[in-house]
């Protein structure tokens, strides 16, 4: 770090820019889901409370407590049916889009890609939320961000290597970078060592000194006695106690924070704990609603500023993953030399050609394309759900984030189809002719095949809900490409049935064009080779006509996938699970 950044963020250290104070309330908020067998479960019963600012708050209780519900709720991650949540006199759910920008939430998840450094971490994450601030501002909010959290010393190490406790900090400056009023954390200190969690709770009692409200999910009782407020779930969401660590001890009659817990279980039932505490003293009823408080809005980053930051951190993720670029690299290269073994070279040759071969040859290229196309696109997004939810909570559209995966693996798919055609060729695995007239139409179909295999690949990746799911997926896309696509077993054989399934394959559409690019009707011609003419029999006009259709077809595809994977990412329920 420079020593005029330095500088900049020791000030920033000495005299914080405040945010302002955060006054939450909260007003009968009742949570129900359909459990089993149709029965409603009840997850938050009629909470009632209020949240000072400026305050470290743990929210507490048993497994099954609603911990988790209600943090959620409170950050506008979950919306409220029920009830009411209030900042500063506004109303959440009125002001949900305005006010998420306003908030830092951490999940439990780490949600930094752990390819990137510190720095580069929160240098992207700056581009994204700070629009209007020039590229020295955002510098300094990054470094400011890592001098607080003590992540300047790590600034040029990967993610991947830092321990427990550095990876959260980084998520968490994350979210400092735009000085949010109220900062959102599940079970920060879930994972961690005691000294590690404890050091992490002090730092977050730090950032209440900047303004912020803090509140943080816990089961741990350590975690509580450096709070300002706990505020203790019963088992299905009752309110047991809300107010500082020291007065729920004389409230329980305890002499320990983790008898709190047994008590809350054993003394009495949920309904009743939450009847208790209403009538005592430490309750505090939310004031009724009156002026609504009108949010500051931030500014949105544009669509286009999005999608070239996304591409510039894919690309830079993408690079920084030696084993990936291996597979990537090695998987066309292992077929392609699986394709020079297996078929035999001169199979177009008019002199003695072999028609069977041919149309082998043609089918296992084009499904190389959609193959290549289907992996690179299938683990793009299902491996970064957590970081998209949040991201998408704060200001993420989804059609710059599908865009710019296309824009990281388009380029891939080029140079993949482009040596796959050379080498080949070379190799006299492909038949002679024009560069303009057979290879550059070739070319165009295998990418289009790609094309709308990775697009399939997105939809497929976005639609499911963890990684391990998508390899699953991967066979029964594989399989019907293989049966419907025309090679095989020719389209015109096809059962009815048969026909109608082929015309949403793509590879179907790129066989087609590809036989037609080389001329397969030569092939077939009398004279040529004894299987010629029953073949030509079988597949009839398969490879009669100009491209046009097939390539219109495939691009088609291609836009239909992309279109239906941002209708599921932006219908798809945030969840950091």
């Amino acid at each position: 770090m420079s020593t005029l950044a330095l500088q900049r963020s020791m000030a920033a250290l000495e005299a914080p820019e405040l945010t302002a104070p955060v006054r939450i309330e909260v007003r009968g908020l009742r949570v129900e889901v359909e459990g089993a067998r149709g029965r409603r479960q009840t997850l938050l019963s009629d909470l009632s409370f209020v949240l000072e600012p400026g305050e470290l708050v743990a929210i507490v209780g048993g497994s099954g407590a609603g911990k988790t519900t209600l943090l959620n709720c409170l950050a506008g991650v979950r919306p409220v049916a029920t009830g009411m949540v209030r900042y500063n006199g506004g109303d959440l759910a009125q002001n949900l889009t305005n006010y998420r920008t306003l908030f830092g939430y951490v999940p439990q998840d780490d949600i930094v890609h752990r390819e990137l450094t510190v720095e580069r971490t929160l240098h992207y994450a700056a581009r994204l939320r700070l629009a209007g601030l020039g590229p020295d501002e955002r510098l300094e909010r990054v470094e400011r961000a890592m001098a607080v959290l003590g992540l300047a010393a790590h600034a040029r190490q990967k993610v991947s290597s830092l321990s427990g406790g550095q990876r959260k900090r980084t998520s968490i400056g994350a979210e400092l970078l735009t000085d949010p009023g109220v900062f959102f954390l599940d079970e920060p200190t879930s994972g961690l060592d005691p000294a590690t969690g404890q050091d992490m709770m002090r730092q977050l009692k730090q950032l209440t000194g900047r303004g912020s409200t803090v509140i943080v999910t816990t089961h741990t009782p350590a975690d509580i006695a450096g709070c300002d407020r706990v505020v203790f779930l019963a088992r299905g969401g009752h309110l047991g106690f809300n107010g500082t660590p020291a007065a729920a001890l004389a409230y329980f009659g305890t002499t320990t924070l983790g008898e709190i817990y047994q008590k809350l279980v054993s003394e009495a039932t949920p309904a009743e704990w939450a009847g208790r505490f209403r009538s005592s003293d430490h309750y505090q009823e939310p004031a009724a609603p009156g002026v609504q408080a009108t949010p500051r809005v931030r500014r949105r980053t544009g669509l286009a500023h999005q999608a070239i930051v996304l591409t510039e951190r894919n690309f830079e993720i993408l690079l920084n993953n030696r084993l990936t670029l291996a597979i990537l690299a090695g998987a066309p290269a292992m077929v392609i030399g699986m394709f020079a073994v297996l078929f035999r070279p001169g199979a177009f040759a008019l002199a003695d050609p072999s028609p069977q071969a041919a149309i082998m040859i043609l089918f296992w290229v084009a499904f190389g394309g959609f193959f290549f196309g289907l992996t690179y696109g299938l683990l793009q997004i299902c491996t970064e759900f957590s970081i998209f939810h949040r991201e998408r909570l704060v200001n993420l559209r989804v059609g710059p984030y599908v865009l710019s995966k296309m824009a990281v693996l388009v380029p891939l798919m080029v140079v993949v189809v482009v040596l796959m055609v050379g080498i080949l060729r070379a190799l006299d695995r492909l038949p002679s002719g024009s560069f303009v007239d057979v290879y550059i139409p070739i070319t165009i179909t295998l990418l289009l095949d790609g094309l709308a295999a990775i697009a399939l690949g997105l939809l497929s990746s976005a639609a499911v809900s963890r990684p391990e799911q998508a390899t699953l997926v991967l066979p029964m896309l594989c399989f019907p490409q293989v049966l419907f696509s025309g090679a095989i077993l020719p389209v015109p054989l096809m059962a009815p049935v048969g026909k109608v399934i082929s015309y949403a394959m793509s590879d179907r559409w790129a066989f087609d064009a590809l036989g037609k690019s080389v001329d397969m009707n030569r092939l077939f011609g009398e004279g040529a080779s004894p299987l010629g003419p029953p073949l030509r029999q079988q597949y009839e006009d398969t490879f009669s006509g100009g491209l046009a259709v097939d390539w219109i077809v495939m691009a088609g595809m291609t836009v239909f996938f992309l279109a239906a994977t941002c209708v599921v990412l932006a219908r798809k329920k945030t969840s950091f699970s």
